[in-house]
C-alpha cells in the first residue's frame, strides 16, 4: 500500500486506532478522522510513521465535503464511525433514532460518496471497507436503532460494489461480535459480557487487532477480486 492513502473515520480509538495502525503498517498514509477527541487522534496520528488527524463530523455531508477538499485522494477508505444509544423500542426517541443512523449510515454514504467522486473513479482502483456488526445480520434487543443502521450497511455495501466493480473499486464489510473497546465498555455489564463469552465458541472476547487483520485483507491487492462481502469476525457468535 506504498503511496496511498487511507482514510480511517473513527480511527483515533479502539477498533479505528487498530486499524489505523495495520494500514499504516503495510505502508499507506493514513488520516485518522475523528469528530470530538482530539487527543486520542492526535495521540494515534503521531505514533505512525505517515499519519494526520483530522476532524470532522462525518454525519454531516458538508463536512465530509470540506475534509476532502483538505485532504485530497482518498484511495482506502474505512467507514469505522459509530456510536450506540441502547433502549428498548418504546423508550426510544426519535433524536436517539435519527442521530445514530445520522452517525452510523448516513456517515458512510457522504464520505462513500465523496472518495469515489474524489479520485477513485478516475483512478480506476479504490478500497471501501464498512465496519458493520454482527447486530447487523441477526438483530439484537434493545438496539433496533444500532441494528437498523449496521443493516442498512450491509445493503449499502453490497450496492456499491455492484455499482462500482467495473471501475476496479472493492466494497467489503467487516462484522464483528462482541470486541472489548471503549465503546463496549461503557454499554456492557461484567455479567453482560461474561454471557457473550458464554454464547461464543471460541469462548473469549475478541480484539481490535483481529477485525483490523479482515480490514487489511480487503484493502490488499491479494482481495482484488473479493467484492460486496460481509465477513463475520465473532468467535462463531452469529453462527
Amino acid at each position: 500500500m506504498d503511496g496511498k492513502t487511507a482514510l480511517v473515520t473513527g480511527g483515533g480509538k479502539g477498533i479505528g486506532r487498530s486499524i489505523s495502525q495495520a494500514l499504516a503498517g503495510m505502508g499507506a498514509r493514513v488520516v485518522v478522522n475523528y469528530r470530538s477527541d482530539a487527543a486520542a487522534a492526535e495521540e494515534t496520528a503521531s505514533s505512525l510513521p505517515n499519519a494526520a488527524a483530522h476532524k470532522a463530523d462525518v454525519g454531516d455531508p458538508a463536512q465530509v465535503e470540506a475534509m476532502f477538499k483538505a485532504i485530497g485522494k482518498v484511495d482506502v477508505l474505512v467507514n469505522n464511525a459509530g456510536a450506540v444509544r441502547d433502549k428498548l423500542l418504546i423508550q426510544m426517541s426519535p433524536p436517539d433514532w435519527e442521530d445514530l443512523i445520522r452517525t452510523d449510515l448516513l456517515s458512510a454514504f457522504a464520505t462513500t460518496r465523496a472518495a469515489i467522486m474524489s479520485g477513485m473513479m478516475r483512478a480506476r482502483w479504490g478500497r471501501i471497507v464498512n465496519i458493520s456488526s454482527i447486530v447487523g445480520l441477526t438483530g439484537n434487543a434493545g438496539q433496533s436503532n444500532y441494528a437498523a443502521a449496521k443493516a442498512g450497511l450491509i445493503g449499502f455495501t453490497k450496492s456499491v460494489a455492484r455499482e462500482y466493480g467495473s471501475r476496479n473499486i472493492t466494497c467489503n464489510a467487516v462484522a464483528p461480535g462482541y470486541v472489548r473497546t471503549e465503546l463496549t465498555r461503557g454499554s456492557l455489564t461484567d455479567e453482560m459480557v461474561g454471557e457473550l463469552v458464554k454464547l461464543t465458541p471460541i469462548k473469549r472476547e475478541g480484539t481490535a487487532d483481529e477485525v483490523a487483520a479482515a480490514v487489511v485483507f480487503f484493502c490488499s491487492e491479494r482481495a482484488g477480486f473479493v467484492t460486496g462481502q460481509v465477513l463475520a469476525v465473532d468467535g462463531g457468535l452469529s453462527l
